[in-house]
């Protein structure tokens, strides 16, 4: 069955999938400069739409919990309304309550009333380039199945730049949907933390019968490239037919190709 995503802003998104609503690193806060450790972030667009809008989540797939623009303040008063928190288990520790942690290949349940059920599966994700994992910490991504057999798995990257663990995502699962973070993000050195439309273009014919639909391209200062440089790239190669590109605020149909 298809999928919907409705693109709030940065990474995250709603994506429902066979009556379930699932919500992607939540980040609500509005434009403005925020102060990392190590790093200051500008975000440049606000939300498409407000966190009191979302409606209820069955869950929130939160890849990490120390940065900003992956978790922001509003982000984090977010997390304590929704039943289930899925994210990796140093985040657990840290952010407490409810929320769960896995680590890769990991897999967590989410259930209704009605016998359905979707598996997320937590899948590796690196931060940038190798060696990388110090400064970034821990990230994941994630895979869901659906019950329904008919419903192609959706793979929800995380921060994470091509690397042989999101390779091995694709040998594990044959997704009808990907949505690569890219935007090539670049916060400390001439080096990339998200993918970049190389690294994007890789998952593409990783993936070979998924439609790839990009989030973490737009709202902030230290992304490098944007959506309309994936249209270029998958355009130039022969993949465009495969790439969708979101309109903030926009609910929005994806069907495996």
């Amino acid at each position: 069955m298809p999928v919907s995503i409705t693109l709030i802003g940065g990474p995250t998104a709603l994506i429902e999938i066979d009556g379930f609503r699932l919500l992607t690193d939540p980040t609500f806060d509005a434009p403005g400069a925020y102060q990392l450790p190590h790093v200051k972030l500008e975000k440049t667009i606000g939300p498409a739409l407000k966190a009191d809008a979302i409606g209820p989540v069955d869950a929130v797939l939160l890849s990490h919990d120390q940065h900003s623009d992956n978790l922001d303040n509003s982000g984090r008063e977010f997390l304590f309304k929704v039943k289930r928190v899925l994210t990796t288990e140093a985040g657990a520790k840290r952010l407490g309550g409810h929320v769960e942690g896995l680590a890769p290949w990991e897999t967590a349940r989410v259930r209704d009333g009605y016998g359905n059920t979707l598996t997320i599966t937590a899948t590796p994700a690196r931060h940038g380039p190798a060696g990388i994992e110090p400064l970034s910490g821990d990230v994941i991504g994630f895979v869901v199945s659906s019950s329904r057999k008919e419903t192609r798995p959706v793979y929800i990257s995380g921060d994470t730049t091509w690397f042989d663990g999101v390779a091995e995502v694709a040998r594990r699962f044959k997704c009808g949907v990907v949505l690569p973070f890219a935007g090539a993000a670049q916060t400390r050195g001439p080096f990339h933390l998200t993918m970049d439309t190389n690294d994007t273009v890789e998952t593409a014919r990783a993936f070979p019968e998924a439609m790839i639909v990009p989030l973490h391209t737009e709202g902030w200062a230290h992304f490098r490239q944007n959506g309309e440089d994936l249209r270029k790239t998958f355009d130039a190669l022969g993949f465009g037919p495969r790439l969708r590109l979101l309109e903030p605020g926009l609910p929005t149909v994806i069907e495996a190709p």
